[in-house]
């Protein structure tokens, strides 16, 4: 019986552990940005002079050329030029010119949605807000809830 109640108590201490395995620091709450997220793009969109078309999901984008090759879907690979910074322009990622080839499934929800919204040698621009991009927490140097803003070109459908 007592290692019947040892267990149960280890069981329950176990379950109700809130740390971070890793860092052994208190987890987080998830936060919900899509509201702060509108806002911030919408006003993005106005301080620029862009006008986006925005998806069911939250993504806006902004296509300057559709291009006229092939269409991706979701899990397309494909070769793709970029550059991604915050709404304050600050860059956090770029590719080469030659670009990065990837598959469409294996990046951010606002990158398999909205890359697959050009044609191949199409271009324009993605407005990721948080829930499509890193989530409500911190990643690598993305602030957590983070608006991303890619410039895309789409090279080629492989």
């Amino acid at each position: 019986m007592k290692y019947t109640v040892f267990l149960f108590l280890m069981t329950l201490l176990v379950s109700c552990n809130s740390t971070d395995p890793n860092t052994n620091a208190p987890l987080q709450e998830p936060f919900d940005y899509s509201e702060i997220n509108e806002q911030d793009i919408n006003a993005y969109l106005t301080a620029n002079d862009l006008v986006s078309v925005k998806t069911e999901s939250g993504l806006h984008y902004i296509i300057e050329n559709q291009g006229d090759g092939a269409k991706p879907n979701a899990s397309s690979n494909v070769t793709v030029a970029y550059k991604g910074y915050f709404l304050n322009g600050t860059v956090f990622d770029e590719s080469s010119a030659e670009g990065l080839n990837i598959g469409l499934n294996q990046v951010i929800k606002g990158w398999t949605e909205g890359i697959s919204l050009f044609n191949e040698g199409g271009n324009g621009i993605l407005l990721v807000p948080a829930h499509l991009g890193y989530g409500s927490f911190d990643y690598s140097t993305i602030p957590g809830g983070s608006v991303l803003v890619f410039d895309i070109s789409l090279i080629s459908v492989n």
